[in-house]
């Protein structure tokens, strides 16, 4: 009896033990429950749903760029794309071969599609090809079913509705690389496009505007449910250039297809209205992507028509640098609007003849004579009085052998040597007939269209030192605008005033003179004529041999040992407005060449002017003529 009362109480302990331990079991998982679904349930309330929704950027649309007048040049268009969804087919190989069947898929647009769908999850969307004609939109949806995995998707892309003739201005977009990569997330969004070249380039913040996001559910695999929020993001800014789109097609006509360059600016504000590179390209090949083979033809031309020769070109100036030498004289009392040499046809300097394009002279000239007959002889003798120090230094007052900080990327200095630069780079010194070389704008020179299109602006807008600028433009612009609208001010250059006038009269002498080497082309209409100062480079030397024999005309020779033609000019006389240069590479003489294409310019750019008051109809019937 005893012993079973110890075992009563034994068991009894035990019990209230076990009790007690479940109680406090209990008592935990309540208090931790209590803690986790009250204390902390904000906490894990926003932890659960961020499991739940995924929020996933969207691309916001490119703004859009215009001209001056409000033309577009930039635009964006729907984009049909078609794209492999990789979770919805057993076979992404098959599913690519049974495309092909439908549209021309290549080898490397296969492979690059495997690569994708190897890095990416399963059941994110691999764009396959974009821009898809309609036709083949139609007939990849009517045979949907038996393709798997395959989907049709519309999106945005650039678009540049005038192509060939806009891409030295805008350039173009086209796909992020890696090294593009900035940490933006928005960069890493299927299909995005960035500006790679151009205003696309300099301006693609402005125009990326700001992304927009979607909330969208997701299961535990991260698949899309449904969408339950999005907020769209905000278009990219509106962009006007200064550009007057349909003076750049004429432009870009008229040069056609010769590797050849362009500007025409706005004398007194800087603005550039045209700026043209020929040979061109079509960016919207890039936007879509480019074949091996087009990459290939492209960078195998001989004529390089990826380089925009209006910025990156550098050529020699040739006699277009005649009233740079001319300038530096007179500053320095060389000479006198007066002083006259005489020019037999040729030059003696120690052992070397130097020689006229006039192989017997041109007589007893002036300054003036000289500049309109562009006599060598005359430059020759000057040049090797004033120094190449002091002629450099003019140049670049007038815009020359500098960096003029327009817009665009890829601009290069030119040169303008002097003695102590080129002890520096070639480590000897500058000889007397470098500097007579220097003197008709050959030997070490080099200047791009767009610093001549400078030169000639502030030669005849009263010395100002005007730059070329594409944006921050009194812009839209409308008919209602004339020319007495405010105008920056830019610093003068410190030349003599009746210096400049000389040489605005030499100019217009050089067109509407008969004596004048750009006669020919002049703009005979009232109230639009032009001057202008023509230039023949020289792209090899003529030996004493082949003087003796006679020297080969440019047509005669191949054409990459032809002269380089330039012609930098301004209108209208009266009144000078508008500044053009002209650069036809092997183009022969830049009288017969390059003057007639800056003459149709200048008379464009004047007859499009809206304070001239010309009505629509006879804008056409000017046009027409």
């Amino acid at each position: 009896m005893h012993r079973d009362g110890d075992r009563y109480k034994s068991f009894s302990r035990r019990t209230v033990f076990l009790i007690g331990s479940k109680l406090a079991l209990l008592g935990s998982l309540i208090g931790r429950m209590y803690y986790l679904q009250i204390v902390e349930a904000d906490k894990y309330r926003t932890l659960s749903d961020e499991n739940r929704i995924n929020l996933k950027l969207l691309a916001p649309p490119r703004g859009r760029i215009v001209d001056r007048f409000g033309h577009p040049m930039a635009v964006n268009q729907q984009n049909y794309r078609v794209m492999l969804i990789p979770e919805n087919t057993e076979d992404v190989s098959r599913s690519l071969s049974l495309l092909a069947r439908i549209i021309n898929l290549n080898g490397h647009e296969r492979q690059k599609v495997l690569r994708e769908v190897k890095r990416r999850r399963r059941f994110l969307p691999v764009i396959i090809r974009e821009n898809l004609l309609w036709e083949d939109v139609a007939r990849i949806e009517v045979n949907a079913p038996e393709l798997p995995g395959i989907i049709i998707d519309v999106g945005e892309s650039r678009f540049y509705p005038d192509g060939v003739h806009s891409v030295s201005v805008l350039g173009y977009v086209a796909s992020v690389s890696e090294k593009d990569l900035t940490g933006d997330p928005v960069l890493e969004l299927p299909g995005f496009r960035i500006g790679k070249a151009g205003m696309e380039k300099v301006l693609d913040l402005e125009l990326r505007g700001k992304s927009g996001t979607s909330q969208v559910e997701v299961n535990a695999f991260g698949r899309e449910i449904r969408e339950l929020r999005r907020l769209e993001g905000s278009r990219g800014a509106e962009i006007y250039l200064t550009i007057d789109m349909e003076l750049q097609k004429f432009v870009a006509k008229r040069l056609g297809e010769e590797a050849a360059a362009a500007v025409v600016l706005d004398v007194h504000t800087g603005e550039v209205l045209s700026l043209i590179s020929t040979p061109s390209f079509d960016p919207n090949a890039f936007n879509r992507g480019l074949t091996q083979t087009e990459w290939k033809a492209l960078t195998s031309d001989p004529r390089t028509p990826l380089n925009n020769r209006s910025i990156a070109g550098q050529y020699s100036p040739g006699s277009t640098f005649k009233m740079v030498v001319a300038l530096a004289a007179l500053e320095k009392g060389i000479v006198t609007p007066k002083t006259r040499f005489l020019c037999s046809g040729k030059m003696e300097l120690g052992d070397a003849t130097f020689h006229c394009w006039k192989e017997k002279g041109h007589g007893a000239v002036n300054l003036l004579r000289a500049i309109t007959q562009s006599c060598d002889i005359y430059f020759y003798e000057i040049a090797k009085r004033t120094g190449i120090n002091r002629i450099s230094a003019m140049a670049k007052r007038l815009g020359m052998g500098e960096i003029l900080g327009i817009e665009l990327a890829g601009e290069r200095r030119g040169l303008m040597p002097t003695r102590a630069w080129k002890r520096k780079a070639k480590g000897v010194s500058w000889q007397q007939g470098e500097t007579l070389l220097a003197g008709i704008g050959q030997g070490f020179l080099l200047t791009t269209p767009l610093q001549l299109a400078i030169m000639a602006a502030r030669l005849v807008n009263g010395g100002k030192a005007v730059t070329p600028h594409l944006t921050n433009s009194d812009l839209p612009f409308n008919s209602r605008q004339t020319a007495n609208k405010d105008k920056p001010q830019f610093k003068d250059i410190g030349l003599h005033p009746p210096h400049l006038d000389l040489m605005r009269r030499a100019m217009a002498a050089v067109t509407n003179s008969p004596y004048g080497t750009a006669y020919r082309a002049r703009i005979s209409e009232p109230g639009f004529e032009m001057g202008g100062k023509t230039g023949t480079v020289q792209v090899r030397r003529i030996s004493k041999a082949e003087r003796e024999l006679g020297v080969k005309k440019n047509k005669e020779l191949e054409w990459h040992e032809r002269d380089h033609a330039l012609f930098v000019g301004y209108a209208p006389v009266q009144a000078p407005r508008y500044s053009v240069s002209v650069v036809v590479e092997h183009g022969g003489g830049g009288s017969s060449t390059a003057a007639p294409i800056a003459r149709d310019i200048l008379l464009k750019v004047q007859r499009r002017d809206p304070s001239r008051g010309l009505s629509s109809d006879r804008q056409l019937k000017a046009d027409r003529s």
